[in-house]
């Protein structure tokens, strides 16, 4: 069977060497209703966190003979599935490739940002060994917020626990056993707030200029789940006003115009990311959270088992509900 992997990154192709055979075909190039083209004669394709699968793209998907796309993430923010339910393509995905690997970037951002990590190396690469403006605070004690508690979120949580922290979250969905309280009862509490939430409708700019200003002053707030989540625009307000303390991100709401890209001879067009990083207390990487060998090894054992599954047309464990 015919399979086209869009915005397949050199990082990823070891992990697929073992799989690899005629009817696989790897392009770099991101999908978008430009390149939707490649996808001819191909029954399914493969797709990546920025790839566009948007009315447009899913109709000449159809068109092309498209019948399954396999994501090679968790998030699906970027399918239209309305769309692709009307169309008859089934969309899967990768539901946990490694939460240990996200939630581990998110308390290693909580780490450096508190204790100045980046600025400490600096300085003693120029041999200046000062302290002064470095200083941090024990996290024993503290009391985290966590909003999500899915399988990242958990982990999230187990970790903030060895540290001694006190831990609430906010999740509409219960499963997990740990402290749960309102939004705004999280918002007001904590000394750090960490998101690990999906992005849909309800979590859109869920952290927006009302929910800011219900946060203790100095709070910081740590995004390693979907950018969209917060609105940049009320979190650059938070950080003039010095109502947030401290950012940590692993994902900006239009990355898909920046990262996984060496963009280091670029101009940067976006004013929003460039003001963010002029501050000396937000600290971004480019969505590297989830960028563990194991997390490759599991996303792509996923996305071939994904694939065979819908070539001898057995059950797709990984589909993902249409009413989701």
């Amino acid at each position: 069977m015919k399979t086209v992997f869009f915005s397949m990154h050199e990082f990823e192709k070891p992990y697929y060497e073992n799989t690899i055979h005629s009817d696989y075909i790897f392009y770099c190039d991101k999908l978008t209703l430009e390149t939707v083209h490649l996808a001819k004669d191909s029954k399914a394709i493969s797709c990546f966190t920025h790839d566009v699968l948007d009315k447009a793209v899913l109709t000449e998907l159809n068109k092309l003979g498209v019948e399954f796309i396999t994501l090679r993430a968790a998030g699906f923010n970027n399918v239209d599935l309305s769309s692709a339910k009307a169309l008859n393509i089934i969309v899967a995905r990768v539901p946990k490739y490694s939460p240990h690997a996200i939630a581990e970037h998110a308390c290693a951002l909580i780490l450096a940002l508190n204790r100045k990590i980046p600025r400490a190396y600096l300085r003693v690469r120029e041999n200046n060994f000062s302290l002064d403006g470095l200083k941090g605070f024990d996290l024993y004690g503290k009391t985290v917020g966590v909003i999500g508690v899915g399988h990242i979120g958990s982990v999230f949580c187990k970790i903030m626990s060895g540290f001694g922290c006190k831990v609430i979250a906010y999740d509409p969905v219960q499963d997990y056993p740990v402290e749960y309280v309102t939004e705004q009862k999280l918002y007001s509490e904590s000394d750090i707030i960490s998101l690990h939430c999906p992005l849909n409708f309800a979590t859109r700019h869920m952290i927006n200029a009302e929910a800011i200003s219900q946060m203790k002053t100095g709070v910081m707030l740590i995004n390693t789940s979907r950018g969209a989540v917060i609105d940049t625009r009320a979190l650059i307000q938070g950080l003039k006003k010095e109502k947030i303390g401290y950012v940590g991100l692993d994902v900006y709401e239009e990355e898909e115009h920046l990262f996984f890209e060496d963009r280091s001879q670029d101009i940067i067009s976006d004013d929003q990311f460039s003001r963010l990083q002029t501050f000396p207390n937000v600290l971004i990487t480019a969505h590297q959270g989830f960028f563990t060998h194991e997390a490759l090894t599991n996303i792509a054992e996923t996305t071939i088992s994904n694939l065979k599954a819908f070539s001898s047309k057995t059950a797709i464990i990984n589909k993902i509900d249409y009413l989701d």
